[in-house]
């Protein structure tokens, strides 16, 4: 068998299969990263929504500061009227 007339054919395999290889190595830590970043992405997730579900009742805070305002102004008027 003649090797000479298949040295091309046989160093092209050699570089595609170093090719091959190399971008696997490349690849398989960025996947590895990908599904560990996802895994944190979900703690975190959940530690959010337990965070908007604890101030959810921040939303109504500027109706309790209106209506200590307008308590504190009835005080006043009464304190006003009974000369205090």
């Amino acid at each position: 068998m003649d090797f000479s007339s298949h040295s091309g054919w046989l160093l092209g395999y050699i570089i595609a299969t170093v090719v091959v290889l190399v971008v696997v190595a490349l690849v398989v830590p960025i996947l590895l990263l990908a599904h560990r970043i996802g895994g944190q992405a979900k703690v975190i997730n959940t530690g959010l929504e337990g965070a908007e579900k604890n101030t959810a009742a921040l939303e109504n805070l500027n109706v309790t500061i209106a209506s200590a305002h307008a308590i504190v102004a009835g005080l006043n008027r009464g304190r006003t009227k009974l000369g205090g």
